[in-house]
């Protein structure tokens, strides 16, 4: 093997951080690294296995592709080696002198702010490789690219301390080879036999042979021998299958230290044939909500075994992009490409079955494992919520699955089902009631709520930022309206409405004072249906915005139209007897707009002028 002179470079400053982190904070899960490097190894088998399709010759001279883990005790070093698609110089710059995800900095942050879940990032932000550096003071790279002369091997090295080097170097076979030189404390990783159990125990199921060297008087010998199961987990029928075997799988699969919350494996035989094997995550990758409409993972797309694409996003609607699994068609063209999986007929039908299987398998959890939905919801319920929006297919399926807090549910916990509220509905009442606000505290005591409790009709409580753009989508469900209780006219029967014609008609001087005072501040004074025991509310038009998302929405820097609110009072309220009693025009001005200010502050809205409003309340309270 030739060397030309090694260039020395610096990595990147998140690089740097992400190796700090990583080797200051995985001492209690130091073996992850053996995982990491055979999982990436395998991914390089199957991309050039799927490469060989169009370019057989790429296999010219080794055509059994396999991963080989060797240790030397006297050099004190652990190599894992692949045959497959190997990187050029450039590659090896971008996958290991850099980090590419935008999600890193959130990688970062996570780290330092919680370090027990340390375990569970490594890999969701493309950083495995470098767990490596738990065990080793020392890495070294050297690949290949299947398609490259021998003469443009690449040979990467580094300790971990912010530098590595460069070198061009002649290399007889293609693939990669990580060796690890192993730091004085970590002896134990240079025993075969807990090697052989780290592979069994995180790698029997990928689906190349893991060859090891077998040991002859305590030291590696000559002859190998495969010591995982090497066959695809998903090809085998769901009786030869453990869970054990299952929550293996998806720690390789989806880089996880955790346990998948439930999964769903299933044949579908006929003209078209494929299987699926899906899992549902027990905890959200951290860029899930933020970056992760952009960076989703998408299913493992194989056609007879064979890979074809780690990100096939268009197997799964984007609501569902938290879950992790493989999808094997036996009937696709092999020659398969982006742009033809997005007009395929058979890939929507797979994918159609997906979005079913999903849906399947939470339906059944919320039925027969109510805790275990309840995690799920805790980690998924608002990216579920976007399907609302984004599948009308399944749009009364999804929406079974939501879940809320409510007037007559425990506190702010989510557990209240859109069947529950309609079992508890009065004889005659035709619509399910809903509040949305940025808070729990904020829904439960809006004043828009007084006549509904007074009345004992239950009021759904929704404080997610999504659901007023959720509740866009959402109008009906099982033939009941959803109605907001802030937004429209009230129901009223016969009597009710006698009443309110009255109050309104007696109301009409303090209406008209108000509407005078208030000016263009307010579109509308009316009196309200709502309210029992607060002075003021806010009443918003059926299509309005919420206050409180328009206010989210300017913060974050959106242009939002501004709407004159309707203001509704309640003529019983001592403030509005003093309103209408006060003979001092300013006095008078001050109680108009502290009403105004009240209401708009109950339903989340920002004040256009806070400054003002605590001097006219100075005001009145001194005098």
């Amino acid at each position: 093997m030739t060397t030309t002179a090694p260039e020395t470079r610096k990595f990147e400053a998140e690089v740097a951080q992400v190796l700090h982190l990583v080797t200051h904070s995985l001492y209690s899960h130091k073996e992850i690294f053996l995982r990491e490097l055979i999982s990436n190894a395998s991914d390089a088998c199957d991309k050039l296995r799927f490469e060989s399709i169009a370019n057989p010759e790429l296999l010219t001279g080794d055509g059994e592709l396999h991963i080989d883990v060797s240790w030397d005790p006297q050099a004190r070093t652990i190599t894992v080696r692949d045959n497959g698609v190997g990187m050029s110089r450039d590659e090896v710059v971008a996958n290991i002198g850099t980090i590419a995800s935008s999600g890193t900095r959130r990688f970062l942050e996570a780290m330092s702010a919680d370090q027990k879940t340390d375990a569970r990032l490594i890999g969701q932000f493309g950083v495995g490789f470098y767990s490596s550096f738990v065990v080793a003071d020392r890495v070294t790279v050297l690949s290949r690219r299947a398609d490259q002369p021998a003469g443009e091997g690449v040979k990467w090295e580094s300790d971990g301390k912010g530098e590595y080097q460069l070198a061009q170097v002649e290399l007889a076979e293609r693939g990669t080879a990580v060796i690890l030189h192993l730091k004085a404390d970590e002896d134990e990783f240079l025993k075969s036999w807990e090697l052989r159990s780290l592979i069994r125990k995180y790698s029997d199921h990928v689906a190349f042979p893991i060859r090891m060297p077998k040991e002859q008087d305590g030291k590696p010998g000559e002859d190998w021998e495969t010591v995982n199961d090497a066959s695809a987990l998903w090809a085998k029928p769901r009786n030869e299958i453990s869970d054990e075997d299952y929550q293996s799988f998806y720690k390789s699969l989806g880089h996880d230290f955790n346990d998948a919350l439930a999964w769903t494996h299933n044949r579908v035989e006929g003209s078209q044939s494929f299987t699926t094997l899906l899992y549902i995550p027990e905890q959200p990758p951290f860029d899930l909500m933020m970056g992760g409409r952009d960076e989703r993972k998408g299913l493992k797309l194989y056609i007879k075994r064979v890979f074809i694409m780690d990100a096939a996003e268009e197997l799964l609607p984007n609501y569902l992009r938290f879950v992790r699994g493989v999808v094997d068609a036996d009937d696709l063209p092999l020659n398969v490409s982006r742009e033809i999986l997005q007009h395929n007929r058979q890939l929507e039908r797979i994918r159609a079955a997906c979005v079913k299987r999903v849906l399947d398998l939470l339906e059944k959890l919320a039925r027969d494992e109510p805790e275990k939905f309840a995690t799920f919801y805790k980690a998924f319920g608002n990216t579920l919520k976007e399907g609302i929006a984004e599948d009308q297919a399944n749009r009364e399926r999804i929406a079974k699955l939501l879940r809320f807090a409510s007037t007559k549910g425990e506190g702010a916990a989510q557990t209240v089902a859109l069947d529950d509220y309609i079992l508890r509905m009065a004889v005659g009442q035709e619509t399910i009631w809903y509040i949305t606000a940025d808070s729990y505290t904020a829904a439960l005591g809006s004043p828009q709520l007084e006549a509904f409790k007074a009345k004992g009709v239950e009021v759904l409580l929704m404080f997610d930022r999504i659901d007023e753009w959720m509740l866009g989508s959402l109008n009906e469900y099982a033939g009941k309206k959803l109605k907001n209780v802030a937004k429209g006219e009230l129901p009223l029967d016969e009597a009710d409405k006698k009443q309110q014609e009255e109050a309104s008609k007696a109301a009409e001087p303090v209406l008209k004072k108000l509407k005078e005072l208030l000016g263009d501040r307010v579109s509308e004074v009316r009196v309200s249906a709502r309210l029992t025991d607060s002075p003021s509310c806010l009443a918003l038009s059926d299509h309005e915005m919420a206050p409180h998302l328009a206010r989210l929405l300017r913060e974050a820097g959106h242009d939002v139209p501004e709407n004159k609110p309707t203001l509704e009072i309640n003529p019983q309220h001592p403030l509005l007897k003093r309103v209408e009693a006060e003979s001092d025009p300013a006095k008078s001005a001050d109680l108009a707009n502290l009403l105004l200010d009240q209401a708009e502050i109950s339903a989340g809205a920002q004040l256009p002028d806070p400054a003002s409003f605590v001097q006219r309340l100075n005001r009145l309270i001194v005098g």
